[in-house]
Parts: C-alpha cells; structure tokens; sequence
C-alpha cells in the first residue's frame, strides 16, 4: 500500500494478508488500494507499479520505456462542507478534455457510468505518439463520490485496443471510492452491493 508523504515522497509497506482475508478479484487481476480505502480497483496481475513525481501513481505494462500502455492516477481531496452536485463529472471532464490541443487528433463523447455509490465520466481521444510516431488512444475518467475525487488517464497504442479496452472497462467496473478498511490485511466487512466475480 502507497501513501503520500509529501507530495513528491511515498512509502510502500507490504504487509500478509490474514487467512480467509475476504479480498476478492478475478483471476488475472490484483487489487490496489489508496489511503486504506480511499481509492480500490484492479488491474492486471503482471503490471509494474510506480509513484509519479506529480504526487500520482503510474501502472505500466512492461518497464518504461517499453511499455504498451500507462495508467496514471491522481486523487484530490475537496473540500468538506460543499455541495459538489452541481458540478458533476461530465461537465467537468467536458471542460477538461475540450480544451484545443495540438496533440489530439479527435475526441470522442462522453460516457456517463451509472453506479450507486459514486459520479463517474470518461471520454477517449485519438493522438499520435510523439516519440514511436504510432497512433495511439488517450482516455480520461473523472470520478467523485463525498470529498474523493479521482482522475484516471490511460494512455495506449490504438492497435491494441481490443486488450486494453478490456482492462479499462474492469478498473471502471470495480472503482471504488471511500470504502475504507481499518485493518487493510483483513476485509472484514466486504461491501454487500460489490462482486468482482460478477
């Protein structure tokens, strides 16, 4: 588990999980989890993990530089007392990814994500990589549930999209924010309306 010290300082503990531990996810997959539970999703087995020098978290495929795909994560803490509703993600990934830019090529629409707990968006745009000179595809989901709010990019080559598009659809699929666990080696009380089986 990774946790912020400063913002561009992190500490990695690893700890055994106690039998019967009640963590749960689809063979292929492990999961990661931020601040004891502010953020959790999962991501493939074999990916490498790294802290970001911008305070987020990167998932490689492969050691940097020959990775296929990279997957950025960024939490925000707002602040308490607001009323966020208005605000929702759409709008605000709207505002985000419309911004002009030379590196995209096109940008598609935007996907609303209906889940119980949590406001989630995202949009993909289409890009050539500057440095293979390969087309590539950028995508971009904003989640928020309470004071949490999540920034999730996930760039990759386009003509590995049927492979990635399948691991973007399971990390959105089991997002989950502000579940926290006090004992993270033990999930002792698992989140009823959640099946990462299903």
């Amino acid at each position: 588990m990774a946790r912020p010290r400063k913002r561009e300082q992190w500490q990695k503990y690893t700890m055994r999980a106690k039998p019967n531990h009640g963590w749960k996810c689809k063979p292929g997959y492990r999961i990661f989890v931020a601040d004891r539970g502010s953020v959790r999703f999962d991501f493939p087995t074999d990916w490498i993990v790294k802290p970001g020098k911008d305070g987020s978290i990167k998932f490689h495929d492969h050691e940097p530089p020959d990775d296929n795909c990279r997957l950025s994560m960024s939490v925000l803490y707002l602040r308490d007392g607001l009323d966020w509703t208005g605000l929702t993600m759409a709008k605000l990934l709207k505002q985000s990814t419309d911004r002009p830019s030379s590196l995209l090529d096109k940008r598609g629409g935007i996907v609303e994500v209906k889940h119980p707990r949590h406001d989630l968006a995202w949009r993909e745009a289409d890009y050539l990589d500057p440095e293979s000179k390969r087309p590539a595809k950028a995508r971009t989901a904003f989640a928020r549930w309470s004071n949490i709010q999540v920034v999730l990019t996930f760039e990759y080559y386009a003509d590995m999209s049927p492979q990635f598009g399948k691991v973007w659809d399971e990390i959105l699929r089991t997002l989950r924010l502000g579940d926290y666990i006090e004992d993270p080696t033990q999930r002792v009380e698992p989140d009823p309306d959640y099946d990462p089986l299903d």
